[in-house]
């Protein structure tokens, strides 16, 4: 599985991972999180990151990001190796080139849905931050829902706010973290198909952590992880 969609060119790999390694000390001694992960994801492909619970798919998540650091190896973003840069700068990476969706939202519950969706704009100085917001609100079936604060909001149309949040900024590579977790089967079918459209439409790269066997199904490719080790 995992030599499908290695790429062959790397300058045109939105994502390059190389024997990425992950530790961490405990009571116990040393436990092997992840190790020797090697994989490329192509631009504008869609790639599902599966296995038990415990297998190391957060973890990887997190270091694909940026928000964690591996023992040992590298992750580029567009060629860029994150964990050459210092953490201010991984963070201006992460604001330029990511999007992020969560299971739990993660919206701010002081912010309208607008403000929610214009936040990451305004951290860029984008001066249009509140048409570019409302117009993604329309977009993802939230145009009547501009004012409204998420407390008001059903699951459904919370992960649809943090959908828009994750693409106003139209980011190159979109990470998601079992986006589906916190919603009823028919909701959560109604936001992955809104997800998968938008991120056709906007050409981003998604990787995704999922449990779901059928969403992981409609990806272009899988990454099954099992006791911190790829597995084909």
């Amino acid at each position: 599985m995992q030599d499908k969609f290695i790429s062959t060119a790397p300058p045109a790999a939105a994502i390059d991972v190389r024997r990425l390694s992950k530790q961490v000390e405990d009571a116990g001694g040393w436990l092997t999180i992840l190790h020797d992960i090697d994989f490329s994801v192509a631009e504008r492909a869609s790639v599902a990151i599966v296995g038990a619970s415990g297998s190391g798919k957060s973890t990887l998540l997190g270091l694909l990001a940026g928000l964690d650091t591996p023992s040992q190896g590298e992750v580029r973003i567009g060629g860029v190796d994150l964990f050459s840069l210092d953490e201010d700068a991984r963070a201006a990476l992460r604001g330029e080139r990511m999007g992020f969706v969560f299971q739990s939202f993660q919206l701010m519950g002081h912010l309208t849905a607008l403000e929610n969706v214009m936040l990451p704009l305004e951290l860029r100085g984008e001066r249009q931050a509140r048409q570019l917001a409302t117009e993604m609100l329309a977009r993802v079936g939230l145009g009547e829902r501009l004012s409204h604060y998420p407390k008001v909001l059903s699951g459904g149309e919370q992960q649809r706010v943090a959908l828009a949040r994750a693409f106003v900024v139209q980011p190159a590579v979109l990470l998601a973290d079992e986006p589906t977790g916190s919603l009823d089967h028919a909701t959560g079918e109604a936001v992955m198909a809104l997800m998968f459209r938008m991120n056709r439409e906007m050409g981003t790269t998604l990787v995704m952590v999922t449990h779901d066997r059928d969403i992981a199904a409609r990806c272009d490719h899988q990454i099954r992880l099992e006791a911190g080790r790829v597995v084909v």
